[in-house]
């Protein structure tokens, strides 16, 4: 047999399993080449964006491999969404966490072979125990999710992570698979170093997610802002905020101002109503959950149409992952950033407090999060730049690509705005700055004698209304800084901007937010009945089966049938979506209702 005719024979019988079990024709991306990889039992490290279909990369081979897979994941949550998706598709699978009361059950499936996954949490895995319980059964494969976690470079460092190097040493024989959607070069090299995978095992995928429509406004009213959009956007939605209070406080607003199911989450909750809460979202389909970002690393809901920041997130690392949670189905999706100067003062005066090893490794996040903001130009551009990709120059469905704002060169206000912050002695806030710079009658400017300097009055007319979005440009930036005192001081670039050696150029806010609805951003663009006598169906099985809607089909399958109206189980079966599994226990009751339209 010819090396040629070898290498295919492997994927034509993944293919052939990847419709019997997951009812797909072909795979998408460059899950073929990891799944041929894993297949061939070489060691890999695949970064994938969030919505590529990473699972099926493990999920598929463990399936035809002997042994069990072994799958490290760090949250229960998690694990669990995946245990339910991965048996509604005819795979056998388990957890062992501190959650289940099936574990004993679970060990002896596990001891006899029965099992093609198994799905344990780090802490776990780096148990002494646990590594004599994996010699009592053949293994298939070791597959790491958020492999990110391992890297003290990666955005979500789980010291646990390092222990698993030495539990897969002792498995020499046992093929790794690494997998994140969140990892720059240098966590990527990290990565491999750590767990034992050689450099040529790397399989970078794009980063980019076209599906996703980035916005990013300043924040001015953050209830109506939101309340406006989940108006355009019926489906489910995440609003992350930076602090508990602050969560509970928009939930309770947006509730309000919307009439729609609006719940908090944050670490903060009873454990009873922060799960109950959690279950709710997963299984609604137009829920929306008010979290703290450590809401969704543990969330597959592949149906979220819109992920709200109502603060800057951490760095741009965690934006991507943090936005990657909306449309994860393929379907149009939304990722809105509200943001303020305040959050860069806040986050710059953080800075102090890092350790110094890791503190212009912060600073270099905060500046390229900055840029991605402050930017005139396309935001995916500047987003896939940031991850080594050439990006085009245009994506066509950010805010800056579909509306292209003004920019102005500020340069010269800049230096007023500066030397006024100098010259009041680095002490004042904006308001005060602004009241010297254009003229204005005020006891306290005349007080501190800050009417008798040369910056007073110096700025009017068109000019005075620059002021705003410069300053918050130039805290984005860190060319000013927050005191503890509230006031201006002048920092990073700002000698620079004052002696004519940097320029500045603001990007001018939108005269008015007229947001049109999109035409084609519900479930069903084209109005059909039948479609939403499907989704109906769909609930009550997904009530019956106790599983989220998505478990039984995604919306893109149910269009499919609607469109397609199948009338025998073998068309049914044709569907992208539609499986063995699923065929056999709904295919008849789904093939009722097309008959019945």
């Amino acid at each position: 047999m010819d090396a040629g005719h070898d290498r295919i024979e492997p994927l034509d019988t993944a293919r052939a399993e990847l419709r019997r079990l997951f009812g797909h024709d072909d795979f998408r991306g460059v899950q073929a080449r990891v799944v041929e990889r894993v297949l061939a039992g070489e060691s890999t490290l695949a970064v994938m964006p969030t919505g590529a279909g990473k699972s099926l990369t493990y999920q598929l081979p463990a399936t035809m491999l002997p042994g069990t897979c072994v799958v490290v994941s760090p949250l229960i949550a998690l694990m669990h969404d995946q245990l339910r998706a991965a048996r509604a598709n005819g795979i056998e699978a388990a957890t062992l966490t501190s959650v289940d009361a099936d574990w004993r059950e679970t060990l002896d499936r596990f001891r006899a072979g029965a099992l093609d996954l198994l799905y344990v949490a780090p802490e776990r895995a780096s148990q002494p125990g646990f590594r004599e319980l994996l010699a009592s059964a053949p293994l298939a494969l070791f597959a790491v999710d958020e492999a990110h976690c391992v890297s003290e470079w990666g955005h979500d460092f789980r010291p646990d992570y390092r222990q698993l190097r030495g539990l897969m040493d002792a498995f020499p024989q046992v093929p790794r698979l690494a997998l994140t959607a969140t990892a720059d070069a240098h966590t990527r090299a990290d990565i491999l170093e750590q767990l034992g995978i050689p450099a040529e095992g790397l399989v970078l995928a794009g980063f980019d997610r076209p599906n996703i429509r980035y916005v990013m406004r300043h924040r001015d009213n953050p209830v109506r802002q939101l309340a406006a959009l989940m108006a355009e956007e019926q489906g489910p939605g995440i609003v992350y905020a930076p602090t508990r209070r602050k969560v509970e406080d928009l939930a309770e607003k947006l509730a309000g101002a919307t009439g729609r199911s609006v719940l908090p989450y944050h670490a903060g909750l009873d454990p009873a109503v922060r799960s109950a809460n959690q279950a709710a979202f997963v299984a609604s389909e137009d829920m929306v959950i008010v979290a703290t970002v450590a809401f969704g690393m543990g969330i597959d809901k592949p149906d979220v149409r819109f992920v709200a920041h109502a603060g800057i997130p951490k760095s741009i690392e965690g934006y991507y992952q943090e936005t990657g949670r909306a449309g994860r189905d393929g379907d149009p999706a939304r990722a809105v950033m509200l943001w303020g100067a305040g959050d860069f003062a806040q986050a710059r005066q953080r800075l102090s407090e890092v350790d110094e090893a890791r503190r212009a490794g912060e600073r270099a996040r905060l500046d390229a999060l900055a840029g991605l903001v402050e930017t005139a130009g396309c935001r995916r551009a500047v987003l896939l730049r940031h991850f080594g990709e050439s990006p085009p120059e245009s994506c066509g469905n950010c805010d800056n690509c579909l509306s292209p704002p003004g920019v102005i060169d500020a340069t010269e206000t800049a230096r007023k705005l500066l030397s006024a912050a100098y010259r009041t002695g680095q002490s004042f806030g904006f308001g005060h700055l602004q009241k010297v710079l254009t003229g204005a009658e005020d006891e306290r400017v005349r007080q501190r004698g800050h009417d008798r300097l040369s910056v007073f009055g110096i700025v009017d007319g068109e000019e005075a209304r620059l002021l705003q979005p410069l300053s918050r440009a130039l805290q984005a930036r860190g060319a000013l800084v927050s005191t503890e005192h509230g006031g201006f001081a002048l920092a990073g670039d700002a000698r620079a901007i004052l002696k004519g050696e940097q320029t500045v150029e603001i990007v001018l806010p939108p005269r008015s937010e007229r947001q049109r609805r999109r035409r084609d951003s519900g479930p069903n663009p084209v109005g059909d009945p039948l479609f939403d006598a499907l989704r109906e169906l769909r609930r009550e099985l997904a009530v019956e089966a106790q599983v989220p809607p998505y478990v039984i089909f995604h919306d893109a399958t149910l269009r499919e049938m609607a469109a397609r109206r199948p009338s025998s189980l073998a068309e049914l079966g044709e569907i992208g979506g539609v499986g063995a599994k699923k065929l056999q226990a709904y295919g008849e009751r789904f093939l009722d209702t097309i008959r019945r339209h």
